[in-house]
């Protein structure tokens, strides 16, 4: 799937800044711009965010980069990109660090090193109708971890790939190799549909058939991990049967 050579996708734009509010910010003002997929990278974010608006601390050295493009299926599938997104992530990651990492994907797209927080996925849409786009924005810890106090309080446990595994690679070197990642994990989206992804993602998945903690707004459920159905949804099996949650906090 991935070459030596780190050859970048076909068709693909790509920006590299030095620096930037938000790879997610610049992504939202080129999108109205792009006439096909582009990636904005930025060696330095000063304003970086994760899901539902949290903080993403992105130190010297850690990768930040979005991706925009046209999801396939437009606004109904958009979501299933988190795994999309997931798999060409780990894939990346296992590739710069070699057969002895130990990666896993938490629900939905959370890839963990050692059981630990390696990098983080957030979505967002662009627009709508003929003109909908979708932002993937992507962190990873290549270098540094974030510092405890800049954590939220449940957060889960981070880790960095050069403290995990001894590899030392820089920003512009991850970025050929998750774009090349991504556009293989895009085209088997495209060709055979979500079953494709959904199998790839369950044999990566953490925790699958053991028991979880999903927080749902005000509401906590503990169960099993069962899987996750062709809407990504998680099913967790509890005493009194199954539910499928389609978001959630995991914890474990």
């Amino acid at each position: 799937m991935l070459t030596k050579d780190k050859g970048w996708p076909e068709g693909v734009a790509r920006h590299a800044l030095a620096s930037v509010d938000s790879t997610m910010n610049e992504a939202a003002r080129l999108a109205p711009g792009l006439s096909g997929p582009a990636w904005i990278f930025a060696r330095v974010q000063t304003a970086a965010r994760g899901r539902r608006g949290r903080a993403w601390r992105a130190p010297e050295g850690n990768f930040s980069a979005t991706l925009v493009m046209r999801p396939e299926g437009g606004l109904p599938q958009a979501a299933l990109y988190s795994f999309v997104a997931a798999l060409a992530l780990e894939a990346a990651l296992s590739h710069v660090a070699g057969p002895h990492a130990r990666f896993a994907i938490k629900w939905p797209n959370d890839v963990l090193l050692d059981g630990g927080k390696i990098a983080g996925i957030l979505l967002e849409t662009l627009g709508q109708g003929a003109q909908l786009k979708l932002a993937i924005g992507i962190g990873v810890n290549l270098a540094q971890t974030p510092a405890p106090e800049t954590l939220e309080r449940e957060a889960m446990q981070p880790v960095n790939l050069a403290q995990q595994t001894g590899m030392q690679v820089t920003p512009e070197d991850f970025l050929p190799i998750l774009a090349q990642a991504f556009d293989h994990y895009d085209q088997q989206f495209r060709d055979y549909g979500f079953d494709a992804i959904r199998n790839a993602w369950l044999a990566r998945a953490a925790r699958l058939g053991e028991q979880i903690t999903a927080r749902v707004g005000s509401q906590t459920h503990h169960g099993i991990f069962e899987t996750i159905d062709h809407s990504g949804a998680l099913i967790l099996r509890e005493q009194q049967g199954t539910r499928a949650i389609a978001a959630a906090d995991i914890f474990f």
